[in-house]
């Protein structure tokens, strides 16, 4: 009996590539390719190497203990502490009065936190936590909008041992509970509000809502932020100014365990049971830290923009921990990019003078949308590298970021991890990579990955396949809060007892061993036979010139299987013409789906187009497939609840039950 190989087809082809530029290699922190020899001839000893940048109370004694799979630990007996050296290593150099945190709120208000002032105020955090009774171990959890206190209250905890649990500040009240009564976590911290386009966000409210439903949360400390009036229940509630107005200055930090928790982070699964990724310390640090350095070319004077509210593990990762272990300057901004309008990024990177920025694919695609005329109006001549993270960049996306926003001139590293690798695990690194547009390229040093078919065989080169990490990674996730069996059962029992993780994503390995990211097996769309990826078809879309943005399922039809149904945003120049009766709406529908032909065949040639103004997005930009699903079969909607705008799905449904495409 022949065995089953089942791989993902793959036909969408890109060629073009994009060196690196001399100027830039000739200063990049990494520009020699031994790197890769070195992490592979001893895979260990690379990442201890990289742990020496960290300081550590007390060396470990072994860098890997993976003798019983899948539990694994790092640095083992290694003692260290994460606040520190993020905060107070800084504090005895040079980098005393550089800046750690430039915040812009969406109001417009700026404030700028040098490391010193830094320590200070999260000196006097740590010992308002300590009065409400928390110690080393106990959960805390944060839900709060981005504003310097959620990173003075993470660096808390930290510096106390206490593992932080931070919940998006868009989440339903609903959520918040589910996740505080997950971790069981003693104290909750959040703020009166927060702002989002204009519009006050009610934080205090959400919380007291949930909490209301949690027994475990004995304190909430509550930051004003808006200045909205806000009911706070006497002995549970207090406010953040008045406690840190009354406590210490001095607090040290807690000589923590490399294994000791540092977070847990909970992933936003739409069905059952709150799933809590645990990330301890000492691994996590290294991880990030060392990605940080090395794929953003992290150089002193850099002032770092990182997008991602740090209620995702982007904001963990490349917010916080990261860049401040490496003394880098760090920007928050509370806001929307289109708020007040449409060039505020593009607004806060002159003023500011961003050197290094990181953003998603949703973003840009939203960029490509409003205009190149936004962009064109700002100085964006401080940019000197750019990156994308959360999905697949389609190449026209990535061709647009690279001429708009770089100018042509600036490096993009496309960055492929998730919550549970806690570090970036494919990228270019800038000095060296040569790139090309909607490739994550290789893993970055020290990393094993492989692309395989069901039975585990690594698939041909220029084939598609499953991607699985073949060997243990510093800031690897350590279990499920709470079940071991799940985190077992989950991402590492695909193949057998080899002990593999499963990352849920199809791949697709060039014929130079370039990684294109295909999307969560999930989305794969099964077309007479054919599997094709979701990315394949809305790049091939995104790549004709009226389109700004795509999204495409499956529904099912009764002949091939399913069909492909394409839910399409269109530049704001084409949606005008349509209005003034210059184009048309049907031929446009018919050129897109015989451009989607053009490009990667006929079997990807949609069933229907749908021309939608917004598409379905959580408030991290990722689409909601699974939403547009539910409107192609005529199902009822699932959850809603983690959408940026519910009013959105709606809509579409309505009009989509029209027969409008």
């Amino acid at each position: 009996m022949a065995v089953n190989r089942e791989t993902l087809d793959t036909l969408l082809e890109e060629n073009r590539i994009f060196y690196p530029d001399k100027e830039f290699v000739a200063r990049a922190n990494v520009n020699d390719r031994a790197i890769y020899d070195e992490a592979r001839a001893d895979t260990q000893g690379f990442w201890a190497k990289q742990a020496e940048n960290l300081d550590w109370f007390q060396k470990w004694d072994r860098v890997l203990d993976w003798d019983n799979p899948p539990f694994a630990k790092w640095f083992v007996n290694g003692k260290i502490n994460a606040c520190y050296n993020c905060v107070d290593r800084h504090v005895l150099t040079s980098r005393r009065t550089k800046p750690a945190i430039i915040f812009e709120g969406e109001p417009g208000d700026i404030r700028t936190l040098t490391y010193e002032e830094l320590q200070r105020e999260v000196m006097r955090f740590a010992n308002v936590l300590k009065g409400l009774g928390v110690s080393r171990g106990d959960r805390v959890a944060i839900y709060m909008p981005m504003i310097p206190e959620l990173a003075i209250a993470m660096l808390a905890c930290a510096r106390l041992g206490a593992p932080h649990s931070i919940v998006f500040g868009g989440f339903s009240p609903e959520s918040l509970r589910d996740r505080i009564n997950d971790a069981a976590a003693k104290l909750l911290i959040t703020a009166d509000g927060g702002w989002r386009r204009g519009k006050i966000v009610p934080l205090k409210h959400n919380a007291d809502d949930a909490v209301a439903e949690c027994p475990s949360i004995e304190s909430v400390v509550v930051v004003r932020r808006t200045g909205q009036e806000v009911p706070m229940i006497e002995g549970r509630d207090y406010w953040y100014h008045e406690l840190m107005e009354r406590a210490a200055a001095e607090c040290p930090c807690e000589e923590t365990d490399s294994e000791d928790m540092l977070f847990i982070l909970y992933t936003s699964g739409t069905t059952g049971k709150p799933k809590g990724v645990v990330h301890t310390t000492g691994g996590y640090l290294v991880g990030t830290s060392t990605t940080h350095r090395i794929i953003f070319d992290h150089k002193e004077d850099d002032i770092y923009w990182c997008t991602a509210d740090i209620g995702w593990i982007t904001g963990h990762s490349y917010v916080i921990y990261g860049p401040l272990a490496n003394g880098a300057t760090t920007l928050m901004f509370e806001g929307a990019p289109d708020w007040p309008q449409q060039d505020r990024f593009w607004d806060i990177i002159e003023r500011h003078k961003v050197t290094v920025f990181y953003t998603a694919p949703t973003a840009i695609r939203a960029f490509m949308k409003w205009g190149r005329k936004w962009p064109e109006q700002h100085d964006l001549s401080s940019l000197r590298l750019l990156g994308t993270v959360g999905e697949p960049i389609n190449p026209e996306a990535w061709i647009w970021y690279y001429k708009n926003i770089g100018g042509g001139r600036c490096p993009i590293v496309d960055t492929w991890w998730q919550t549970e690798t806690g570090q970036i695990m494919i990228s270019p690194l800038p000095g060296i990579t040569p790139l090309k547009p909607g490739s994550a390229t290789v893993p970055f040093p020290g990393i094993n990955i492989d692309v395989v078919d069901k039975q585990g065989n690594s698939v041909e080169l220029g084939k598609g396949g499953y991607l699985v990490i073949k060997e243990p990674w510093p800031a690897m996730l350590r279990t499920i809060y709470g079940d071991d069996q799940r985190f077992i059962d989950q991402y590492w029992s695909h193949f057998g007892d080899r002990w593999w993780y499963f990352a849920g994503d199809g791949v697709r390995r060039d014929y130079d061993n370039y990684h294109w990211i295909l999307g969560r097996v999930d989305d794969v769309i099964n077309v007479s036979g054919h599997r094709l990826s979701t990315m394949e078809v809305e790049s091939a879309l995104v790549d004709h010139q009226a389109v700004a943005e795509a999204a495409v399922i499956g529904k099912s039809h009764e002949i091939k299987g399913q069909a492909i149904s394409a839910f399409v945003t269109l530049k704001e120049h084409v949606w005008q013409e349509i209005r003034n009766g210059d184009m048309d709406r049907k031929e446009l529908q018919k050129a897109l789906k015989a451009h989607v032909v053009k490009k990667i065949g006929a079997i990807a040639r949609p069933e229907d187009v749908f021309f939608t103004a917004e598409l379905p997005k959580t408030r991290s930009g990722k689409i909601m497939r699974r939403l547009l699903r539910d409107v192609a079969e005529g199902r009822a909607l699932g959850d809603t609840t983690t959408l940026a705008d519910p009013a959105v799905i709606a809509k579409l449904k309505a009009q989509y039950e029209g027969k409008e495409s």
